[in-house]
């Protein structure tokens, strides 16, 4: 009998969630759309509230099939509850961010894979790195080269890929944010 996801190790769900790179793909636009159709449904939020972040949403780079989305919202705990109760997966929570996934079975990846940050309106720095990305195609392919180089390192890895990758999203964020100032 296979065990459930809450069953397993880390190590286990490395090893069953191993970390890919795709070639960009125009069907992660459409899967964000649709994904952000069923959130604001289920959240009672407005499209605004709900943004495409993270390699997927650059659309030039390597990536994660994963779709990366961002909800802005008054409570992010009474977000989670709600997102809980429609079938997604919380993986960390706090006051001010909860983090929940949809699309990992005990079989492995499904066809469509979401990881979804739930944030206080403010908390938005994914938003000022993708546009950045988007606007700067060399950083943005430096970005990719990086990935690929943490990939063989770090493949099964995801704590240790995503920490290896901080100093690059900080430094260009900043850069972001300086640039984009409101």
């Amino acid at each position: 009998m296979k065990k459930s996801l809450k069953e397993m190790t880390l190590a286990e769900l490395w090893e069953l969630f191993p970390i890919t790179l795709a070639q960009p793909q125009k069907k992660w636009k459409g899967q964000f759309e649709r994904e952000r159709d069923r959130l604001c449904a289920v959240l009672s939020c407005k499209p605004d509230d709900v943004r495409h972040i993270g390699s997927t949403a650059v659309g030039t780079i390597v990536a994660k099939p994963i779709v990366d989305v961002l909800v802005i919202c008054e409570d992010p705990a009474k977000c989670s509850d709600v997102l809980e109760n429609n079938g997604y997966i919380a993986m960390n929570k706090s006051k001010d961010r909860v983090s929940l996934n949809k699309g990992y079975t005990p079989d492995g990846y499904a066809d469509e894979v979401f990881h979804i940050h739930v944030r206080k309106r403010g908390d938005d720095d994914e938003v000022y790195f993708c546009r950045y990305l988007r606007d700067c195609p060399d950083t943005a392919r430096e970005y990719g080269e990086l990935k690929k180089r943490l990939l063989e390192e770090y493949g099964r890895d995801r704590d240790g890929y995503t920490a290896a990758k901080t100093d690059f999203v900080k430094k260009y964020t900043e850069k972001a944010k300086e640039k984009y100032a409101k």
